[in-house]
């Protein structure tokens, strides 16, 4: 047994990030300027998108891009169950209606199928004016993105990506940020890529310059152009916009951790390969899957719990392997659990039945760059040792 507990996800910063950091709070620039703007085309030329926003979350990512397509009051949005708050919580707060849909048992992502059905239903309904598909690459492995496509322009809707687990992933040899009309990335501490709290929001430059406003109060200027020498003090408010613009500093961390994703990606390839070496010889689990066709990100290694095979639940296997000295998670308690959205919309556990069941026997394995050999190896042996321990 590890003789120190070993933390479930913490970021990897370098002497890089820090000097770029220290660099810029010398120079005394830190609100969002030129650091932000060489983030957002390095990040766009990254994925291969004709623009990028900075912005200080990946939630802001969204609600921007729900106001800058004129999702509103009256309007619904297609999304998931399963997946954190945020991404149902924008949909809310631009006065929208989400709409979810169950997921596909194998990825936990959305079933483009059960959308159809919904959007069926949807001609028999005229209140429900769905205007848009909010789809969620969770743990980072891309939904079936060609079947998305394929509904929304059949329907003529308007696709939103989350993106936070799925940077780097890749859907057809197409970079996620890449396919629907807008995309948010997250760079929230436990992500791919950090900036401490932040996120990006890609799309057409067009689109993303009205996003920008958006992002910032509505006014047609930033800081930078206010109060620099090559800039002039007066703006005009256009929208009634929001506060949430990444600063300088930390698009410092930004720009250094885009650098190293390609590595840090490798490494998390490393331990999904030991991980699957030896978990999937465990009739007590099931191993996450890689879709033909599609590139991993691999944010997230959630392991399937054949529970018919174990003696004990999801949650007292979590708390052995805590015992053990190992964190892990739950990703996630789907969305029509909470109560919040389970009193509003009348929602039952059973109406989603497979976010439902497999939330039951999911957890989630330590898996980042920051994670040596012996780590890797400890996980190893902690959860060989409770499935032996309880087999039934």
């Amino acid at each position: 047994m590890r003789d120190h507990f070993l933390p479930f996800s913490p970021p990897l910063i370098g002497d890089e990030e820090i000097n770029e950091v220290v660099a810029t709070l010398r120079v005394g620039w830190i609100t969002t300027g030129p650091k932000v703007k060489r983030f957002e085309e390095e990040f766009a030329s990254f994925v291969g998108s004709p623009a990028a926003l900075a912005l200080n979350s990946g939630t802001g990512a969204l609600h921007v891009a729900l106001a800058t397509l004129g999702i509103g009051p009256g309007d619904a949005v297609i999304t998931t169950p399963m997946t954190f708050c945020s991404t149902v919580h924008t949909v809310e707060q631009v006065g929208a209606r989400p709409v979810l849909v169950d997921v596909e048992p194998d990825t936990l992502n959305i079933d483009p199928n059960k959308i159809e059905d919904v959007l069926k239903l949807k001609a028999q309904n005229s209140k429900l004016k769905i205007k848009s598909l909010l789809p969620v690459h969770l743990y980072g492995h891309p939904c079936n993105m060609d079947s998305i496509m394929a509904i929304a322009e059949k329907y003529n809707l308007r696709v939103i990506e989350d993106a936070a687990h799925a940077l780097p992933a890749k859907y057809r040899g197409r970079s996620v940020g890449t396919i629907g009309d807008l995309t948010a990335f997250s760079f929230y501490a436990t992500k791919n890529l950090t900036t401490g709290e932040g996120g990006m929001l890609t799309g057409p430059a067009d689109v993303l310059r009205k996003a920008r406003i958006w992002s910032l109060h509505g006014m047609s200027q930033d800081a930078w152009g206010r109060y620099t020498d090559e800039g002039s003090w007066y703006y005009e408010v256009v929208c009634p916009g929001f506060k949430y613009n990444m600063t300088d500093i930390q698009a410092s961390i930004g720009i250094h951790q885009l650098r190293k994703l390609s590595t840090f990606h490798t490494r998390r390839r490393e331990i999904v390969e030991r991980y699957n070496q030896v978990f999937s010889r465990l009739g007590e689990l099931q191993t996450p899957i890689e879709q033909p066709g599609v590139e991993h990100a691999w944010h997230l290694y959630v392991i399937h719990l054949n529970l018919d095979h174990l003696e004990i639940s999801r949650n007292q296997f979590i708390e052995e392997l805590k015992k053990r000295n190992i964190g892990t998670s739950v990703h996630f308690i789907p969305v029509h659990m909470h109560p919040y959205y389970r009193d509003k919309y009348g929602y039952k556990p059973e109406d989603f039945p497979i976010a439902y069941r497999e939330y039951q026997r999911i957890l989630s394995l330590p898996i980042y760059p920051k994670m040596t050999d012996q780590d890797v190896e400890d996980v190893i042996e902690a959860v060989g040792e409770v499935v032996h321990h309880f087999h039934c």
